[in-house]
């Protein structure tokens, strides 16, 4: 902030600046509620985006409402909106989920719940989880169409498309650093009826192992391999009985 006000020229002089963040909100705000009180305004700048868009601010302005002061806005830019309008995906419906759970067993159940939201859906992602955070999308979603945006209208703005897992493949091969947006297409309408599914699956178990098979055959429907792979897992179950008796 105090590197901004010296680009566009502007004196902090007795004005206090404080660090405001996840960690210290709950001290710093009593603090910055004082100001209000005493009739001074108070601006609130963040260094990762739009303010209070998953940030920590909106507890600050949420109080601040609460308690009648006018709190007003001055847009900018916002990774969402940018990395929609790159990413070469729908976007007249969205929905943005935020950051997901660290823990796979967390990640993977919020990522169910958005399965059958007929929406493109928007992510914020660490660099380091990214590449298992696709692998898990496409495991419960499907290979859908995806975008990975990061430093968005930075320096180092990079875009990379293609399906959940060749961006998963790619992000392996090649991490990436910075701040990231992640766009997934929305569900499509799959038109194969179970028995047609079926077949497919025990022409492909004939030749392959259950795992091979189930995401062959996902892939080729764009349906969840987790879904797909639990069918295959009954049929070959069906088929060594048989086998047996």
């Amino acid at each position: 902030m105090r590197r901004l006000m010296d680009i566009h020229g502007i004196a902090l002089g007795d004005r206090p600046m404080l660090s405001y963040h996840d960690h210290n909100g709950a001290r710093a705000r009593p603090k910055l509620m004082q100001f209000l009180a005493q009739g001074r305004s108070v601006a609130y700048a963040s260094e990762a985006g739009t303010p209070l868009i998953a940030d920590p601010g909106y507890d600050l302005s949420k109080q601040a409402s609460e308690e009648g002061y006018l709190v007003t806005s001055a847009p900018g830019p916002t990774a969402i909106a940018t990395a929609l309008t790159l990413a070469g995906l729908p976007t007249d419906k969205f929905l943005f989920a935020g950051f997901l759970p660290n823990s796979k067993s967390a990640r993977i159940s919020a990522i169910e719940a958005l399965r059958e939201v007929p929406a493109t859906l928007v992510f914020y992602e660490s660099p380091k989880r990214v590449a298992a955070m696709l692998v898990d999308c496409e495991t419960v979603l499907g290979d859908r169409a995806a975008a990975v945006c990061r430093e968005l209208t930075k320096k180092f703005e990079e875009v990379r498309r293609g399906s959940l897992s060749e961006l998963a493949q790619s992000l392996k091969e090649k991490p990436v650093k910075g701040e990231i947006v992640v766009i997934i297409d929305r569900a499509g309408q799959s038109t194969v009826n179970a028995s047609d599914l079926e077949a497919d699956l025990r022409d492909a178990l004939a030749r392959m192992t259950v795992r091979d098979a189930s995401e062959m055959v996902a892939g080729a429907h764009g349906l969840p391999r987790r879904k797909v792979y639990q069918l295959a897992l009954g049929l070959d179950r069906d088929n060594e009985q048989e086998t047996d008796g």
